[in-house]
């Protein structure tokens, strides 16, 4: 296979393969186990909330927990997957992630040895089981912080620009797959072995998946499973970026932080984050709250809801990840059709905002309202998280994707603070209707005001070359 061959339009035309949509299935399993992981708690909260007195201010304090490590992970996981490689940085990633998950089974005994290392140093003592599922969080978060910045990277690795939205919109899917499938196991797994048998089968899925990553990934230039044709097809628009490279050697040196912090797109790209990330994680770990405290239901009542709106965000993921094309079969450059997109995107979110007025009709209501704002979020994200390999060369793509999820964790744990607060204060006034009424309308609003400030940014396409 010679990598250095010229790539011409006759030859990117023909059969080219398909390994690389195998590569992306991997990536769709991988989301799929990885938020698994993270929504077993949720689904539990109501019943672990009642058995050790959690009120929603405690249950928001753990969450934050996990989305505050998140997002300081996600800023070093970006620069580690740079340095030590997709294939290894996710045989990492997942085999933290999943002890972490595991650990949630075993919370409470944890908690009271937190507790007397508290005591010995004269701290206040958070109670044993806030403190156990505190650092259960926090390990979970620290590899699962991995997940996103290695798939964008091997998305640019396996995928040539015009695909890259698509595949990621299908590997963002694993994400609602792994919502849909949480509520139907969950709660079956813990009503016949207990929560902590939850915790423990979710959490070995991880290790499953590890091995089959380690018997298939390569990369492309090493991937023997790989013809020279799809190799050709996948490099077909980096061609500028081999013959332009500058000095050798330089393109390889590391790119610092502080030197990516110089450029808007990284601005942009870390604002839009910080801006609708929280809506997600909002839906994610307090919808079947919500469903208990306005609708009463619990266990197996919400399976049906929770699969049928997080079925409707597979749409969005997919949908969205497909749509840019349409803009650029019409002549715009990749950046610019995602931007016409995400405009387009931002404005569905609007209908969450009458979730609560209709929600007296049927509970089916705000679950459909909130599935739309949902969808739309998973369109949004698998586009924002593509501007990245539109705009920045490879080997930085992972560093400024973790710089995005600092920012976008920063902004979950700013949403989850701001609704365990909003929604205990009108609880106390016995009016949480308002409560969450305020919330949805956060949510609403989030992606207007961050596609604006984005195109601010980046008015239209500039690719960095100077890295």
């Amino acid at each position: 296979m010679n990598l250095n061959e010229p790539i011409n339009a006759q030859r990117v035309g023909q059969a080219v393969g398909k390994y690389r949509w195998t590569i992306c299935a991997l990536l769709f399993f991988a989301t799929t186990v990885n938020y698994l992981d993270r929504q077993v708690l949720s689904l539990l909260a109501p019943d672990l909330s009642t058995q050790f007195g959690w009120s929603n201010s405690d249950y928001a304090n753990i969450a934050s927990v996990f989305q505050f490590v998140y997002a300081i992970s996600m800023l070093f996981a970006g620069r580690v997957v740079d340095k030590i490689g997709t294939k290894t940085a996710y045989v990492v990633a997942i085999g933290i992630w999943s002890t972490g998950a595991i650990m949630h089974a075993f919370a409470v005994p944890m908690g009271e040895g937190i507790g007397a290392v508290f005591s010995a140093f004269g701290i206040a003592m958070i109670p044993v089981s806030i403190a156990g599922f505190m650092v259960s969080r926090a390990v979970l978060a620290i590899g699962e912080a991995g997940n996103f910045p290695i798939a964008i990277k091997a998305t640019a690795e396996y995928f040539p620009k015009k695909e890259r939205s698509f595949a990621t919109g299908i590997f963002n899917s694993g994400a609602n797959v792994g919502a849909i499938l949480a509520p139907i196991c969950v709660p079956l797994i813990a009503s016949l072995w207990g929560w902590e048998a939850a915790f423990i089968v979710i959490g070995m899925l991880g290790f499953v998946w590890v091995g089959v990553w380690i018997a298939l990934y390569e990369k492309p230039e090493q991937q023997k499973r790989l013809s020279a044709q799809e190799l050709a097809y996948i490099r077909s628009d980096q061609v500028v970026q081999v013959v332009t490279r500058p000095i050798p050697g330089v393109a390889d040196k590391k790119v610092s932080w502080f030197k990516l912090l110089t450029y808007r797109q990284t601005w942009a790209f870390a604002f839009g984050k910080f801006m609708t990330d929280g809506v997600w994680w909002f839906f994610l770990f307090w919808l079947p709250t919500y469903l208990s405290a306005q609708y009463g239901m619990k266990g197996q009542a919400i399976v049906m809801p929770l699969a049928v709106l997080y079925s409707m965000t597979m749409v969005g993921s997919i949908g969205g990840g497909w749509f840019p094309s349409y803009f650029m079969s019409r002549g715009d450059a990749p950046y610019d059709g995602r931007m016409k997109a995400m405009l387009v995107i931002a404005f569905f979110p609007l209908l969450v905002l009458l979730a609560q007025p209709l929600g007296y009709i049927s509970f089916w209501v705000p679950v459909l309202l909130i599935g739309v704002g949902a969808s739309a979020h998973q369109a949004w994200s698998c586009n924002i998280f593509t501007t990245v390999s539109d705009m920045f060369p490879q080997k930085s793509i992972a560093s400024v994707v973790g710089i995005g999820g600092l920012a976008g964790g920063l902004g979950g744990v700013v949403m989850t603070k701001i609704g365990g607060w909003v929604i205990d204060h009108y609880k106390l006034i016995g009016d949480i209707h308002t409560g969450y009424m305020i919330m949805f309308a956060i949510c609403a609003l989030a992606y207007l005001v961050a596609w604006s400030v984005m195109k601010a940014l980046v008015p239209r396409h500039k690719e960095i070359t100077d890295l």
